[in-house]
């Protein structure tokens, strides 16, 4: 796979103009921290010879904490460009793991962050999970709790959400599991927002908390439609106006990269298209939906129906506009996705 990518990033070099610059690099979707070092350098390397790098570029690996060891920490931070590590924890609470079916524990987890700084890396982010059944609201207040007192610039904090045909799908479908309450999912989200904001933490997006300057430069540049560029089985990809995504296929992947080929398929996106994803990216964000930027890209009638179907969220306090600016209300947080659906245009 390593050979297969390294011959992607090759084929994929006019992918952008010859002017781009390379703000972010992101190493994750499975498990790369599976990657030896020397391996994650030489993509880092190769990426470099066909496209612009800037000097500042925000590096990340994703990591599960069992792989974390202190050899691999600091081989990677002697050996490679990584400046930033996306830590999946998820819980401190072994019980919460186990129903999530993690294969770490609550004490590699802890340890695989101290690991982590002790090896030289402090820009961290850390993901968790709040609304896990049995999970109560003092033991979500614990985990973030270790996280402030470890001193962790970036969380992640997700609600609990059951993906389909995964193990735990099953198991809650057959009832051999309890399924995530709602009520207990608004409540901890409701802890999350009061304690990030006591320990001075940016909610710069629905579930991304920072210290500044942590932003995480790769997220912000989705939210903001950047275009970027994938590599890999499943890879997706966007050049402002076409959205591509590999075959998921590891075999055909492979086959289709030694004939010199990318397989993969795309989707032009019209101007409803992007008026609905750029309402859906801003809205979760403190940056939120710019009524010029919706008349300068997608004209008056898009304008006019935008200011129509947010007039209601904004009456019910969800949603408030400051200086032509639109962004959720902390209650209106509850329900962005159901706010989003209403402003899409079908």
């Amino acid at each position: 796979m390593h050979t297969a990518l390294l011959k992607e990033i090759e084929l994929q070099q006019s992918f952008f103009t010859d002017k781009t610059t390379i703000h972010t690099l992101y190493f994750g979707g499975g498990t790369p921290s599976l990657l030896k070092p020397s391996d994650i350098q030489s993509l880092i390397e190769k990426i470099g010879h066909h496209f612009n790098i800037a000097e500042d570029a925000e590096v990340t690996l994703e990591a599960n904490p069992d792989d974390l060891t202190s050899d691999y920490l600091h081989a990677l931070k002697e050996t490679t460009s990584i400046n930033r590590l996306s830590i999946g924890i998820q819980s401190f609470h072994d019980k919460d793991l186990q129903y999530m079916k993690r294969a770490h524990s609550a004490e590699e987890a802890k340890n695989a962050i101290l690991l982590a700084q002790q090896a030289g890396f402090d820009n961290l982010s850390v993901d968790l999970i709040y609304g896990t059944p049995g999970l109560s609201n003092e033991a979500w207040k614990e985990n973030l709790k270790t996280l402030f007192n470890l001193n962790i610039p970036h969380i992640s904090a997700y609600a609990l959400t059951i993906e389909e045909k995964t193990e735990l799908a099953i198991l809650v479908a057959k009832q051999k599991v309890p399924s995530p309450d709602d009520e207990q999912m608004a409540q901890q989200f409701a802890i999350l927002l009061e304690e990030t904001r006591k320990h001075n933490y940016v909610q710069y997006e629905i579930s991304n908390f920072c210290k500044e300057p942590h932003f995480a430069k790769h997220n912000t540049n989705y939210w903001k439609g950047v275009p970027y560029l994938g590599f890999g089985p499943s890879a997706h990809s966007f050049d402002g106006n076409i959205r591509y995504w590999n075959i998921s296929n590891n075999g055909q992947y492979l086959k289709s990269i030694r004939e010199n080929k990318i397989a993969n398929e795309h989707e032009l996106l019209d101007i409803k298209d992007q008026y609905n994803e750029y309402v859906m990216t801003s809205i979760r964000t403190i940056w939120g939906i710019d009524k010029t930027t919706i008349s300068n890209r997608f004209g008056e009638e898009s304008l006019n129906y935008f200011l129509l179907e947010i007039s209601p969220f904004i009456s019910n306090r969800w949603v408030k506009e400051e200086k032509d600016i639109f962004t959720l209300t902390d209650s209106g947080k509850l329900f962005c996705d159901y706010i989003t659906e209403h402003l899409f245009i079908e």
